[in-house]
């Protein structure tokens, strides 16, 4: 899709996963400050001291637990920290439950290593909200982990903290690990508790959180993440990160520094816009023939329902080629849900509802 869209003229975007705010200007000096100090080396494996410190101060502090620096390792993005939080542990005869629809990267990476997965798929007409019970009745002998990702990246839902407290709970008394994606955890857009799976936990022996700056301070591009463990996880991940990418980017986690020690005012204007964007795309989505959306908590991703007989590529790529309007098919996410589409709203408000003005005569005229 993307690809047919760069060699088309007119195209709008409502596929991009990415902030399109730019950098707060103290990270960006930061980062120039550190490239003309001739920071450029090697930092240590686990990553730049500094940085470390600011990340461990930081949780202790949100999350009311003692995290110390051992308990974290600076990855290439979050990427490259459920990367390495999937490759160690997945291995023939372990099972993965993860929900459906999910982020395409987990369930290759299972496979890639031998492991299965069994999916728990989760319905619009719910705002795809994950059913504690399901995940529990879904466990069996062979499951080893359970992958979750809220606010969810295809359909920006926020897991409340009952349903976190109860997985975390039952996969610890049955001794399966959880890993989690918490990369959108500072885009919550209603007034609501964020869960993150380190306040839920009774230790980190059996979890694994995965985070990074990308999201919050529109930093993807200089790839700065972390995983947070138990220090004897810590320990081996270290072991396969030097491997993988040696260490993370030196100026950028000098960046990251300047991230933590600075003002999150930068983080709550981004969130007050994505607030307004979200509200729009909503009402917009209600507005549309043979949409069905729901509410998003957080992110800046809304998946709506076409009707079930209705194949979400085929509309998608008509939709392309027809008005130039690109959204992300909705089986890329996941086998449940290949009768619905991803449309980011992480772009200007003219631009989603000129979209929308292609989209909502096009979608009526269509015959589903």
């Amino acid at each position: 899709m993307v690809n047919l869209a760069a060699t088309m003229k007119d195209v709008i975007h409502l596929s991009i996963g990415q902030p399109d705010f730019q950098c707060p200007q103290h990270i960006v000096e930061a980062h120039i400050d550190a490239l003309r100090a001739g920071h450029l080396g090697y930092t240590m494996d686990a990553g730049l001291p500094e940085l470390l410190t600011e990340l461990a101060k930081y949780y202790t502090a949100r999350t009311e637990r003692e995290i110390t620096e051992d308990n974290i390792l600076i990855t290439t993005g979050a990427t490259e920290a459920m990367y390495l939080a999937i490759s160690v542990t997945s291995a023939p005869g372990r099972q993965f439950l993860i929900p459906d629809p999910t982020f395409p990267l987990y369930a290759p990476l299972v496979r890639m290593h031998g492991g299965e997965v069994k999916a728990i798929p989760t319905r619009a007409e719910n705002g795809h909200q994950l059913d504690p019970q399901e995940v529990i009745d879904a466990i069996g002998p062979r499951t080893f982990a359970i992958i979750l990702n809220s606010p969810s990246n295809p359909t920006g839902t926020v897991y409340p903290p009952e349903t976190i407290e109860a997985i975390v709970q039952e996969a610890a008394y049955q001794g399966i690990r959880v890993i989690s994606d918490e990369v959108y955890d500072h885009l919550i857009l209603d007034d609501l508790e964020y869960a993150s799976v380190l306040r839920h936990t009774s230790d980190l022996d059996h979890v694994m959180i995965a985070s990074s700056f990308s999201k919050t301070y529109a930093m993807p591009g200089l790839r700065i993440g972390w995983i947070i463990s138990s220090q004897g996880a810590i320990k081996m991940l270290r072991r396969y990160h030097m491997f993988t990418t040696t260490v993370a980017n030196t100026p950028a986690q000098w960046a990251g520094v300047a991230a933590l020690q600075g003002t999150t005012a930068c983080v709550d204007e981004m969130v007050r816009e994505y607030r307004r964007r979200r509200d729009r795309v909503v009402q917009l989505v209600s507005e549309t023939p043979n949409l069905t959306g729901y509410w998003p908590q957080g992110g800046f991703y809304i998946f709506p329902s076409l009707p079930r007989t209705c194949n979400g590529s085929t509309l998608a790529l008509r939709m392309l080629e027809e008005i130039g309007v690109c959204v992300v098919p909705g089986e890329a996410f996941g086998e449940s849900c290949i009768n619905s589409l991803r449309i980011s709203y992480s772009t200007s408000m003219e631009t989603i509802e000129e979209a929308f003005q292609r989209m909502i005569p096009w979608m009526a005229k269509q015959e589903m």
